[in-house]
């Protein structure tokens, strides 16, 4: 079942066209990371699934329902079935660990209070934080408030979850907890689209991969395709110079 559906989209920041006629499609339960040079396209695209960006043209369809961004019915539906978790963490420093994950399903999904602590804790508990529930974010690590912002995001009940450069603002030694979050994600059968510059990760991880340049989707293959045998000159370029 293909879960979410990119067709033709074009979309510009004022007059940068920041996508370039995009067609994608994701199955269920896939994960798909794009790679690409810096300013190519790959984080707009995640904002453009959730409402961040305006596509000018083409459509998009999640879950088989064709969005239309600018009908509030229709922008709330492609935010329940999606989450993002964007390289800063941006955690509210006044409250402890369970109001941060519990927060945005009490103000915004109205749910009932008891239900959603316990669904909090199981989820802390998940990405190895059970033991932080009451400590405040600058008390904890960038890894450890990472995988705070992470479990935030899973409590809104997703079906796909967006991950833009999450470790990104990590020190290298925090970036393995993070990624073996994902990891235990991975093995439940999240749909999830990451953008990531973790290689070694996106090659193990991924069941497809982008390639992104100049606003346009150059390649989507699988990972062995993409970083062993590239189908196109400016992937192998970029292959060969990320991994060398």
């Amino acid at each position: 079942m293909q879960q979410i559906k990119i067709n033709d989209i074009n979309a510009y920041y004022d007059d940068y066209h920041v996508l370039n006629n995009v067609s994608l499609s994701i199955d269920k339960g896939h994960i798909v990371s794009i790679i690409g040079p810096s300013g190519s396209g790959k984080s707009s695209l995640l904002k453009l699934l959730v409402g961040l960006l305006l596509p000018k043209s083409g459509t998009i369809s999640i879950s088989n329902k064709i969005i239309d961004y600018t009908n509030k019915a229709h922008l709330n539906y492609a935010r329940n079935k999606t989450a993002i978790v964007f390289q800063q963490y941006n955690l509210f420093e006044n409250m402890n660990v369970l109001k941060n994950v519990c927060i945005a399903p009490y103000k915004i999904q109205k749910r009932n209070k008891e239900e959603v602590e316990e669904q909090a804790i199981k989820l802390l508990d998940k990405v190895g934080l059970k033991n932080k529930l009451n400590s405040y974010p600058e008390e904890l690590s960038g890894g450890q408030q990472q995988r705070v912002a992470i479990a935030r995001a899973l409590c809104l009940n997703p079906e796909i979850l967006l991950l833009d450069e999450i470790t990104s603002a990590l020190d290298p030694e925090l970036v393995k907890e993070v990624l073996d979050t994902i990891r235990v994600l991975a093995s439940e059968g999240m749909t999830m689209l990451i953008v990531s510059h973790e290689m070694v990760f996106v090659k193990e991880v991924s069941n497809k991969v982008i390639f992104m340049d100049e606003g346009a989707i150059v390649d989507y293959d699988t990972p062995h395709n993409i970083f062993e045998n590239p189908k196109h000159v400016r992937t192998a370029e970029f292959v060969s110079t990320i991994l060398r």
